[in-house]
Formats: C-alpha cells, structure tokens, sequence
C-alpha cells in the first residue's frame, strides 16, 4: 500500500479525534449514530482520507476532496464543537470572523446579521475609532477590529 499524503493523515488523525470525544455519526448526515467501535472509526477515517483499499483510486481521490471541503468549510463535528470555521490554519484564519477572528475573509450570514445589531447601537463608527486611536498613537490600530478599537481606546 502506498504511503499517505501529509493531508491523508491530517484528514484520518481528524476523524480519529471525534471518535475518541464521542463526536464521529455514520451514514449519511450523520443519521446513522455515533459510532462505538474502534474498527468502524478506523474504516472511517481511511475511507475519508482516500486512503481505502476497498475503494477504487478515483473514488478514493474523490472521497478525500469531499473531506477537505467539509474540514474548509468548517462543517466537521471537531469544528463545530471547538467553535472554529477551519482547522489547521496555523494562525492565519482559526475562526470567522462572526466568531471574532480577524483574519476571516467572509462574513458569515449570522456574524453580518450581528454586525447590523451592533451597528445600530448609535455608538462611534469604526473610521471615528480609528481617528482617534491614531491621535493617541495606539500600535498596530490598522489590523484591529471595530470590537478592538473600543477595548483599546477603553
């Protein structure tokens, strides 16, 4: 059997990890339970990773894109859980920005709902925050957020 890809193994150790929390379903949506045997999560984790022998390699490359869809667009049980829009971004974008993260690319529906919520408050806008932390002189004032101008101005 060829060896794994760095992502195989990151796909397989993830499936490996909601089973040892309680957290890995089967069937389809998850409607078939939590899984309880070891073997089954082993079966699992190398179905998702493309890494079955059982499996054609076509269906196996395909099965491995699907996983890596479903870890980007932060749909696993582990991110669900840990309240994380990806996992293994190593910094650069560990949470949405609806969840407070700074780096997010997008807004979620929820966080854009929220952004509306707080916007009507009829405190400071954002551009008024940062006039006046640039007065006060306040480090890295470009990379912070509406939330992070006011606790810095505070």
């Amino acid at each position: 059997m060829p060896r794994s890809s760095p992502a195989q193994r990151k796909t397989a150790g993830r499936v490996m990890h909601e089973y040892k929390h309680g957290e890995l379903k089967s069937g389809r949506g998850g409607k078939g339970g939590k899984v309880k045997s070891r073997k089954q999560a082993i079966a699992i984790a190398l179905s998702e990773s493309g890494n079955s022998r059982y499996n054609s390699k076509r269906k196996n490359r395909s099965h491995l894109a699907k996983a890596k869809r479903k870890e980007a667009s932060g749909r696993t049980a582990q991110q669900e859980k840990e309240g994380r829009s990806h996992v293994g971004a190593r910094g650069k974008r560990e949470s949405s920005r609806a969840m407070g993260g700074k780096n997010a690319t997008r807004r979620t529906a929820a966080g854009t709902r929220a952004a509306r919520s707080r916007a009507r408050d009829g405190g400071p806008t954002k551009a008024e925050l940062y006039a006046r932390a640039k007065k006060r002189g306040i480090p890295n004032r470009s990379k912070m957020s509406k939330k992070q101008l006011e606790n810095a101005l505070a």
